[in-house]
C-alpha cells in the first residue's frame, strides 16, 4: 500500500498508510498537524481510527463480527460467557485449568464489602440502576486503593467482573423494596445473577435453565463491539492513567444514553405504545414510511451493519426458542413478530436495509425473561464489561498510547476588548 498525499495551499504532504490484518486501510495523520498546522475535521469520529486494536473485527458490509478472530456465531453456540471474558481480556481461549481458576475467581470475588450496603441505602427508590451501577463501580476504587498497580491488575479485573452482577441485582432489589440476596458460591456466573435478581428470602427459587442459557447468549453477543461511544470513552478516560474502576464507570455512563445502550429499552417502550393504541402495528409502519411524521421504528437498522447484524440473526432464533419454551403469553411479543415480518418482507425496509437489529430482539428476550425495562441497559453493561476491560488493558499496555487530546475548529468571536458593566 502506497502513501497518501494531501495538497494544501499548493503544498503537497505525504502521509503513510497503515494496513490491518483484515486489509483495513488507514491514513496515518499523526504528524500532519506538525507539518501543515492544519487538522482533519470529522464530527462524531465516524471516519477516524483512534487506535490499532487486536480485539474485535467488524465488517459492516458483510455482516461479520469476530472476537479475537473467532466468529460470533461459533462463540454464541459453543462458549460460556466466562470463556468469552477470558478470551477478550487475555487474547486466547482458556485451557481447562485456566477456565476453572477463572470461574473460581468470579465466584469468590462476587461478594461486596458489607459497608457498601450503606451506600445503597442512600439512594432513593426511584434511582435509575445505571446511576447506581456507575457510582458503585467508582466506589470500588475506594475499597481497593491499589487498583492502579500493575501487579494487582488481574485480581482487580476479576473483582470488577464478579461484583458488577451483584451491584446490578442489588440495585434492582433496592428499587422494588425487597431484601438483598447475597451471591452464592455453588452457582455459575449467570445462575448467580438470576438468583440474586429473582429469589426472595425463605422461599425456594430454581433458576430456569432456558433463561440461564438465553442470558449467557445475550451477554456474549454484547461483550464487545469495537470503538463505539462507551468503549472510546473507557479508552479516553484510561489514557489519563485513571484506574480501571473509574474508567469503566465512565463507560457505563456513556452507555446510559438512549442513543447507545438505551435502544433496547426504546424498543419495548415503542411496543407498549402500539399496544395502548389497539395493537395497530400497521399504523406505525405507515408512519415510519412517512418522513413528515417524525416517527421511526426502534430496533431496525444499524449504523455499522449495512447488510444484517449477525448478532440479530442469532438472537432471532434464540427469541423464538425462548418464547416457545417459556410459553410466554405477552401481547407485546405478537406486535414485535408482526413488525419483524413487515421489516423482512416490505420493500421499503429491504431497500433501506432496515433489518431488525440486536436491540430489537434483546429487548423482547429480556422482557420474556422477566427483566424489567429499566434494567435493560444494565444488562447491556454487564455484557459489555469484558470488552471495556480488554480495550482498557490493551490501551494501557500499548507503548504508543498518549493521553487523548482531540482538536477543534474554533468558530466563536475573534479578539475583542472587555467592556465594563456600566458601559454595557
Amino acid at each position: 500500500m502506497g502513501n497518501a498525499k494531501i495538497l494544501l495551499d499548493e503544498k503537497e504532504y505525504e502521509l503513510p498508510t497503515v494496513v490491518g490484518s483484515e486489509d483495513e486501510v488507514g491514513i496515518d495523520i499523526s504528524k500532519f498537524r506538525a507539518q501543515s498546522r492544519a487538522i482533519t475535521l470529522d464530527s462524531g469520529y465516524g471516519n477516524t481510527g483512534s487506535c490499532q486494536s487486536a480485539i474485535t473485527f467488524i465488517n459492516g458490509e458483510k455482516g461479520i463480527l469476530r472476537y479475537r478472530g473467532y466468529p460470533i456465531e461459533q462463540l454464541a453456540k459453543q462458549a460460556s460467557f466466562s470463556e468469552v471474558c477470558y478470551l477478550l481480556i487475555y487474547g486466547e481461549l482458556p485451557g481447562g485449568q485456566q477456565l476453572e481458576e477463572f470461574n473460581r475467581g468470579l465466584t469468590y470475588h462476587s461478594m461486596l464489602h458489607e459497608d457498601m450496603k450503606k451506600l445503597f441505602e442512600g439512594y432513593p427508590p426511584t434511582a435509575h440502576p445505571m446511576a447506581i451501577l456507575s457510582s458503585m463501580v467508582t466506589s470500588l476504587a475506594t475499597y481497593y486503593p491499589h487498583a492502579h498497580l500493575e501487579d494487582r491488575l488481574d485480581v482487580n479485573i476479576m473483582r470488577l467482573i464478579a461484583k458488577a452482577p451483584t451491584i446490578a441485582a442489588l440495585s434492582y432489589k433496592k428499587a422494588i423494596g425487597q431484601p438483598f440476596i447475597y451471591p452464592r458460591n455453588d452457582m455459575s456466573y449467570t445462575e448467580n445473577f438470576l438468583h440474586m435478581m429473582f429469589a426472595v428470602p425463605a422461599e425456594p427459587y430454581t433458576v430456569n435453565p432456558v433463561v440461564e442459557r438465553a442470558l449467557n447468549l445475550l451477554l456474549i453477543l454484547h461483550a464487545d463491539h469495537e470503538q463505539n461511544c462507551s468503549t472510546s470513552t473507557v479508552r479516553m478516560v484510561g489514557s489519563s492513567h485513571a484506574n480501571l474502576y473509574v474508567s469503566i464507570a465512565a463507560g457505563i455512563s456513556a452507555l446510559w444514553g438512549p442513543l447507545h445502550g438505551g435502544a433496547n429499552q426504546k424498543v419495548i417502550e415503542m411496543l407498549k405504545m402500539i399496544h395502548a393504541d389497539g395493537d395497530n402495528y400497521q399504523k406505525y409502519v405507515d408512519k415510519a414510511k412517512d418522513k413528515s411524521s417524525g416517527f421511526r421504528l426502534m430496533g431496525f437498522g444499524h449504523r455499522v451493519y449495512k447488510n444484517f447484524d449477525p448478532r440479530a440473526r442469532i438472537l432471532k432464533e434464540a427469541a423464538d426458542a425462548v418464547l416457545d419454551q417459556l410459553g410466554v403469553d405477552e401481547p407485546l411479543l405478537e406486535i414485535a413478530r408482526n413488525l419483524e415480518k413487515v421489516a423482512l418482507e416490505d420493500e421499503f425496509f429491504i431497500e433501506r436495509r432496515l433489518y431488525p437489529n440486536v436491540d430489537f430482539y434483546s429487548g423482547i428476550i429480556y422482557s420474556a425473561m422477566g427483566i424489567p425495562t429499566k434494567m435493560f441497559t444494565v444488562m447491556f453493561a454487564l455484557g459489555r464489561l469484558p470488552g471495556w476491560i480488554s480495550q482498557w488493558k490493551e490501551m494501557r499496555e500499548d507503548p504508543k498510547t498518549k493521553i487523548n487530546r482531540p482538536r477543534q475548529i474554533y468558530t466563536g468571536a475573534t479578539e475583542r476588548a472587555y467592556v465594563s458593566i456600566d458601559d454595557r
